[in-house]
């Protein structure tokens, strides 16, 4: 086993290891997400804080962790007698993004219980982590049907496993810590929600802080064993301090005062549900304990909701996470001061660290780059130049040669679905039908591989026949291999949403851009419900670009919609051609997630020979290939050319109005994307 890197040694990011060492003594606060871009030491701090936790007790021989002071009555390895437990060191049992479901939760041998009648289990991860930490890495990008597993179980503290009517329970309490670069996705509301603490992390823009880093770094590299042991003195006072503060936690004086400050934060924000004050409760008196104090004060109640609720905080994936401090300040000065609080008597504020960062482990106030500049950007609302008159001379501050600069987008609205036709095999989602392993059983099959779900009557109908060759003497049935079917179930899939939106001239109308941003941020909210994947092409002027490539991030997709300026030509095919090259590599990476083209334009085409006739031949193009597709038709006034359906035809797709995209417009819109085209 490899030489971890020493916690006390990562240089500053405060914030971070304060958020896990509040989890080390005090697991009940719920486990913390790690959200920041790559590089910033994530993944190696939680890792790292495996070697500060206590030791387990466990008892000797069992699978599932159980404690020989309570063991677990329901625990597949018992009844276990009384006997003395055996110590271990605490896991850090990480969860692949591509784990399966039966290495999550473990697998039954569904051969034996149907003909023995006996639970033959093997334990998965969740049982390995019982008592420890579960780490999963990039943890926005977790399939579906896994988090939905992980919310159980963190739920219910207990794992269970069923078959067809035979079940397992296992206790799984877990330490959960979960690291993500926002850039690749957001993550699921109920998710997010059950991460006690949430904190930001970048790289630091300090040069000598960064001389550090690379320092420590190549000399753990060159000598990982030597260079621990250069760190051993400071991580066993370290291990020390989270021990003498997890016994001093029973002890930590909640006042009915900070319980008002608590609740009056909480309901200022606007958070939902209760989880959030629960948490900020046991944050604070976490805090003083790791402060060595027996009463929790103003400032531990500041520091839990600076940790607790900027991720509660969220009402779409477009708003960044974040607390406003001088709110939050108000809020508190208002609730009152807690009861007996002392003003002298605040927590050390370097956590006991040396000067670089370097020995510390957290203690610090972590900064909010949310609260320091909240200046709206150009170009969103409240910020917008006015706009300038037809044909009027360019303005200081517009570009020239007709571009114009970017507008902020009208307000997103639900739109109504739209789906791929057929029946495919991508990824689990919400947007098309597709086969996939969780949704309403339509058949069985012989099983490729391990059996995950047992279609029961197929299996029965196979084996009934054979069992008077078999010998059959009693009421059980005789089932061999051969016999087990595998269920196959029909659910949805998340599909490759690829916007290709006109941002030229003829879109440039200021009120008429807003609403093409609002349509197409309202689609990308669609995309985010629906587990897609998006990406972006524009195109203007002489060429298009891919302004996006495919990816999970629609907070990247939304900015870079904000920030995209108009004018030019109409480079109609330009666009259609690009998006063809992106889909056709996309095919390449992941040939099972079937794409939907969403084209955002009035149907004009401009520029170059004949740019109406080489339009026409690339929307064939996609035609040809499959690709199902959908035309937003943007144009506007009284006397429309009907552009836009024309190449709707040629694509194979549909056309909606930015009208007809809304759900709450004309009743019975088509939703298959392909029906006009299959009905021409």
């Amino acid at each position: 086993m490899s030489t971890p890197y020493p916690f006390t040694a990562i240089v500053g990011q405060d914030d971070l290891r304060l958020g896990l060492l509040l989890n080390a003594v005090s697991p009940a606060v719920g486990g913390v997400l790690v959200r920041g871009e790559k590089g910033t030491a994530k993944s190696t701090a939680v890792r790292a804080l495996a070697a500060l936790m206590p030791e387990v007790p466990v008892v000797p021989g069992c699978r599932f962790s159980c404690d020989p002071a309570s063991p677990d009555p329901a625990c597949p390895d018992g009844p276990h007698a009384e006997a003395a437990g055996v110590s271990r060191p605490a896991r850090t049992v990480e969860l692949p993004v591509g784990a399966s479901e039966d290495r999550l939760v473990g697998a039954l041998d569904i051969e034996r219980a149907l003909s023995e009648g006996v639970k033959a289990f093997e334990p998965g991860l969740l049982a390995d982590a019982h008592r420890g930490i579960l780490y999963v890495d990039e943890v926005n990008l977790l399939h579906d049907h896994l988090v939905d597993l992980l919310l159980d179980a963190a739920a219910m503290g207990a794992s269970y496993v069923e078959r067809e009517g035979v079940s397992v329970r296992h206790a799984a309490r877990f330490l959960l810590v979960g690291t993500m670069n926002p850039e690749e996705g957001e993550l699921r509301p109920q998710l997010l929600d059950r991460f006690g603490l949430t904190v930001e992390v970048s790289a630091s823009r300090d040069t000598d802080e960064r001389v550090e880093v690379v320092r420590r770094r190549l000399a753990y590299d060159d000598d990982p064993e030597g260079f621990a042991a250069r760190w051993a003195e400071e991580e066993g006072a370290l291990r020390e301090r989270i021990a003498a503060a997890r016994v001093l936690l029973p002890r930590v004086v909640l006042s009915d005062g900070v319980l008002r400050q608590i609740a009056a934060t909480c309901a200022a924000f606007e958070v939902d549900g209760m989880r959030a004050d629960i948490v900020m409760a046991r944050t604070s008196t976490a805090l003083a304990a790791w402060a060595g104090r027996e009463e929790v004060t103003a400032d531990d109640v500041r520091q839990a909701a600076l940790l607790a609720l900027p991720h509660r905080r969220r009402r779409n994936p477009f708003d960044a996470p974040g607390l406003d401090e001088d709110k939050l300040d108000q809020t508190l000065d208002e609730a009152g001061p807690p009861e007996n609080s002392d003003g002298d008597d605040q927590p050390d504020p370097d956590g006991g660290g040396d000067d670089d960062g370097g020995g510390g482990g957290g203690g610090g106030v972590p900064p909010q780059a949310d609260g320091e500049d909240r200046t709206p950007p150009q170009g969103s609302e409240g910020d917008s130049p006015s706009p300038a008159p037809e044909g009027a001379p360019d303005a200081p501050g517009r570009p020239a040669g007709g571009e114009q600069q970017p507008v902020a987008s009208a307000e997103p609205f639900r739109t109504k679905m739209l789906s791929v036709p057929g029946l495919g095999e991508g990824a689990a989602g919400r947007r098309s039908r597709a086969r996939t392993e969780h949704g309403r059983t339509t058949g069985a099959r012989r099983p490729q591989g391990a059996l995950t779900k047992l279609h029961l009557a197929a299996t029965v109908q196979a084996a009934a026949p054979h069992q008077r060759a078999r010998g059959r003497a009693g009421r059980g049935l005789v089932v061999r291999r051969d016999d087990l079917r595998q269920a196959t179930r029909e659910g949805r899939e998340g599909n490759l949403v690829l916007f290709v939106v006109d941002a030229s001239g003829s879109m440039a109308a200021r009120q008429r851009m807003s609403a093409v941003k609002g349509a197409v941020l309202s689609l990308l909210l669609d995309a985010y419900q629906r587990r897609d994947k998006v990406g972006l092409v524009t195109f203007r002027g002489k060429e298009a670009d891919v302004a996006l490539p495919p990816t999970s991030s629609v907070d990247a997709a939304a900015a870079r919609l904000e920030s995209l300026p108009t004018g030019g030509r109409t480079p109609l095919a330009a666009g259609l051609l690009k998006a063809h090259d992106v889909l056709r590599v996309e095919r390449l990476r992941d040939p099972s997630r079937r794409p939907l083209l969403v084209v955002v334009t009035d149907g004009r085409a401009t520029g170059g020979p004949e740019p109406v006739a080489l339009a026409g031949r690339a929307g064939r193009l996609h035609r040809s290939e499959g690709t199902a597709s959908v035309v937003v038709d943007c144009e506007s006034g009284y006397v429309r050319l009907g552009l836009a359906g024309e190449l709707a035809r040629e694509l194979g797709g549909t056309a909606v109005t930015l009208d007809e995209l809304r759900a709450d417009s004309i009743a019975g819109l088509v939703k298959d994307v392909t029906a006009a085209g299959r009905a021409a």
